[in-house]
């Protein structure tokens, strides 16, 4: 009997096993990939010289550095930066690496909570003479581009919700350098920088208290307090205890971080065009101390997460830490307020 060579069949067993190595070499190499994006992204911006900032735009587009230039170049490029920075703007991505981080989008928030409030100041106030007076129809607009959901992917996608508000800004502030164009208007008048600080100083008071809860604390009900014939909904309980959950801790941190950062470049602007303002009311040395205690909150993180010691505990506790320098900023406010209402 003849034998007949039989075709070479591959072994089942052999290639399920190649099949194995291949997606989990895939899927390591993605996850690697990911990993290097991760720490890429994982990225906070420096602070920047806001003056240089606004002449180099000034030289850029012919302008003149008129007054409220500075402020409104520096509200234009802490948003520019918010959607440019290394990474892009993450904190409505779906995908890895930007779905699985939360320091840097919690940072974006308080970025653009500043953002937020002070577009609404331009609007309202910064750039009318009085209440009865006509907005300016770029900033009306720009508001509402910059209160868009922060998280929206698509239809429409934050980003391009938030560039629209930046390119109406920008056509405010060409109409402002335009001496031909007198409607556009930015009034640096010590009303004015008051009603923005109050906005701060709200901003400022809230944060300060979530970051302090991060060790947890009893808290008396002072809603009422100074006024007999004060009422509220409903009733509050007299005391309670108020503690930042675990696993939003850094959260809190990170969102101060991003706060102090876009808050410290508004003052240095406001500084600039406020200049006569502050100098009247011999305030200018108030406000430059004010930035003194809010630039450590911008110091580098050594330590691979945020630590929450219990208060004069053996472990550091780094929002207590940010805390202080907050409440401290935050009455440094409340003076200068008082020092501006002065005649």
């Amino acid at each position: 009997m003849n034998w007949i060579p039989q075709p070479l069949r591959a072994d089942p067993e052999r290639r399920t096993n190649n099949i194995t190595r291949m997606v989990v070499g895939l899927v390591g190499a993605y996850l690697v990939g990911c990993a290097v994006l991760w720490w890429w992204w994982d990225y906070e911006p420096d602070t920047f010289a806001v003056s240089e900032v606004a002449a180099k735009r000034a030289e850029a587009h012919n302008h003149s550095m008129v007054t409220g230039y500075v402020t409104t170049a520096t509200l234009i490029h802490l948003a520019e930066t918010l959607l440019d920075k290394r990474g892009g703007y993450l904190s409505n991505d779906l995908l890895p690496p930007g779905a699985w981080m939360d320091n840097v989008p919690n940072w974006e928030f308080g970025v653009l909570t500043h953002i937020r409030d002070t577009a609404r100041a331009f609007r309202n106030e910064l750039s009318r003479s009085q209440s009865q007076s006509t907005e300016d129809p770029d900033l009306a607009e720009a508001e509402g581009k910059f209160f868009f959901d922060n998280s929206s992917w698509v239809f429409p996608q934050t980003e391009n919700e938030y560039r629209d508000g930046i390119k109406l800004t920008s056509s405010y502030l060409d109409r402002l350098a335009d001496p031909d164009q007198p409607a556009a208007q930015f009034y640096a008048r010590a009303d004015n920088l008051q009603q923005w600080l109050q906005i701060v100083e709200t901003r400022l008071g809230s944060l300060s208290q979530r970051l302090s809860a991060s060790v947890g604390k009893r808290q008396l009900d002072t809603a009422l307090a100074g006024d007999a014939a004060a009422s509220q909904a409903t009733q509050a309980p007299r005391e309670q205890e108020l503690k930042t959950p675990w696993l939003e801790i850094d959260d809190v941190f990170y969102e101060a971080r991003g706060q102090t950062w876009a808050l410290i470049h508004l003052l240095r602007a406001m500084e600039r065009d406020f200049a006569d303002v502050l100098e009247n009311k011999n305030a200018r040395v108030s406000l430059q101390q004010i930035i003194r205690e809010l630039e450590p909150t911008q110091d580098t993180v050594w330590s691979p997460m945020i630590l929450n010691g219990d208060g004069l505990g053996f472990v550091a506790n780094h929002s207590l830490v940010m805390a202080s320098h907050v409440s401290r900023a935050n009455a440094g406010i409340i003076d200068l307020r008082a020092l501006l209402a002065q005649g």
